[in-house]
């Protein structure tokens, strides 16, 4: 990754948290805890990928049409989350698979 990437990375991310903080209050706040949820379970390819743009996608879309977060993804964000990411590898999976390989546990030490 040359400097060029990083550069245009962060333009990227700059104009993603521009667009959230445009988001109504209740949305932004849905949506912090959403990314929290998911940098901590989440994909592998989050940073990089399309899904935090697509939440903001559809966050836009509800926000247009007059809708209330909750009416979007419910009462449970982490279920909400979950469905998102059920068919993409998290980090999660990849602990659970070095767990797997060591069983006595020794890959952590």
């Amino acid at each position: 990754m040359g400097i060029q990437d990083i550069i245009e990375g962060k333009k990227q991310w700059r104009a993603h948290t521009a667009r959230v903080k445009a988001l109504p209050p209740d949305y932004r706040i849905v949506y912090k805890e959403m990314q929290k949820y998911l940098f901590k379970v989440g994909p592998v390819d989050l940073p990089d990928g399309p899904l935090l743009p697509g939440i903001v996608d559809f966050f836009e879309e509800g926000t247009a049409e007059g809708k209330g977060v909750l009416q979007l993804i419910g009462n449970d964000v982490a279920a909400f989350c979950d469905d998102l990411v059920k068919d993409s590898r998290t980090y999660a999976d990849i602990h659970q698979e070095s767990i797997s390989r060591d069983p006595a546990g020794t890959a952590e030490k």
